[in-house]
């Protein structure tokens, strides 16, 4: 049923997607790249108050949703240093190891967009000997922004202030074998899988066998992207975000992986069990894998008084929160195991 097609749509959804800037906090980008996609479907899309999209893709009985976050990691300016630099605080939890270097973007609240880097306080290794015994922090890294400027007040002319945000390089990268390479990975792929399953039912090539919602959240990284606007019929709640891959977990980047148990506790043993059953079923190359460290949108849900029941699938994806990994295989395997548990 799942086209090769179907697969590179997906994956030049991913690529658009990624390419949006959205830290948690500043989504409204993606937030109409996401209606403005799925209403051209001739889908009923509607924003929540919380500005998370909700989507219906119709069907009748025992009412599920299948939420997926877009929003990201990234970062806000804490305040102005006296020489120009920016001292930034995350958005989200990562290492901070994982900023060195990297480029970004800092978007004022005027509208001012500035490129810059993440670097280390004197960063130089021909001057600064200490660089390897460095720890990573805002105290020993800060934002350099590419622009003419000396001191702080040249910063502040330029419009830049506390609590701008600044969104991360994705570079993202698809190679001729089939993976894709990029930041936010977690979980713009998942997104993308979503959106693609929209497009099946939207053309009548898929058939949903209940009342099926899609819910993509803004506010998962910091933790409550899933505490409000879920219709007040569903009963289950299957969150679809990545797959870590890791030691002593059977997930890859070509696999779907199913969690039994993350850092919530178990995922309800009915869910998981239909969960494996559909990826059989369709003939997806799965995995049944326990997360160490890791929490999801429908944990929020459940803290929020939501009574559903639970899961959570997701593309094998490496590397979490860092600059990730995955493969066409993990989404279409995502996308067969879904098609298959809706219809």
């Amino acid at each position: 049923m799942i086209k090769k097609t179907d697969i590179t749509y997906c994956v030049d959804r991913l690529v658009e997607l990624c390419g949006t800037p959205s830290p948690s906090g500043f989504t409204a980008e993606v937030e109409k790249y996401l209606v403005n996609t799925l209403g051209a479907l001739d889908l009923k899309v509607r924003q929540t108050r919380k500005r998370s999209v909700l989507c219906d893709l119709g069907g009748t009985g025992s009412p599920l949703l299948l939420a997926a976050h877009v929003d990201t990691l990234g970062a806000m300016v804490r305040s102005l240093k006296a020489n120009a630099r920016v001292r930034y605080t995350r958005i989200g939890d990562y290492p901070e190891i994982y900023l060195a270097t990297e480029t970004c973007v800092l978007h004022t609240r005027e509208g001012g967009c500035f490129t810059g880097t993440f670097q280390p306080v004197n960063p130089a290794a021909h001057v600064n000997k200490k660089l390897p015994e460095m720890k990573f922090d805002d105290e020993t890294m800060e934002v350099v922004l590419d622009v003419i400027a000396e001191k702080k007040e040249d910063l502040e002319n330029l419009g830049v202030a506390a609590g701008d945000f600044i969104s991360l390089d994705p570079r993202t990268t698809v190679t001729e074998t089939g993976f894709i390479k990029s930041r936010h990975l977690d979980d713009k792929a998942s997104a993308a899988v979503l959106v693609t399953l929209a497009t099946l039912v939207s053309s009548g090539r898929l058939n949903p066998g209940r009342k099926v919602y899609l819910l993509f959240t803004t506010y998962e990284e910091v933790g409550h992207g899933g505490s409000a606007g879920v219709p007040d019929e569903v009963e289950e709640i299957i969150s679809v975000d990545m797959g870590a891959v890791g030691d002593d977990l059977a997930t890859n980047e070509h696999k779907v992986s199913i969690c039994a148990k993350d850092s919530g506790g178990p995922y309800d043993y009915a869910v998981t069990n239909n969960l494996i059953s559909a990826a059989k079923q369709s003939g997806a190359s799965y995995a049944v894998d326990i997360y160490p460290f890791y929490g999801s949108d429908v944990e929020a849900s459940l803290r929020a008084g939501y009574d559903v029941t639970h899961g959570l699938i997701g593309p094998g994806v490496s590397a979490s929160h860092g600059y990730e990994r995955t493969h066409r295989e993990g989404l279409e395997n995502t996308l067969k195991l879904l098609a298959r548990y809706v219809s």
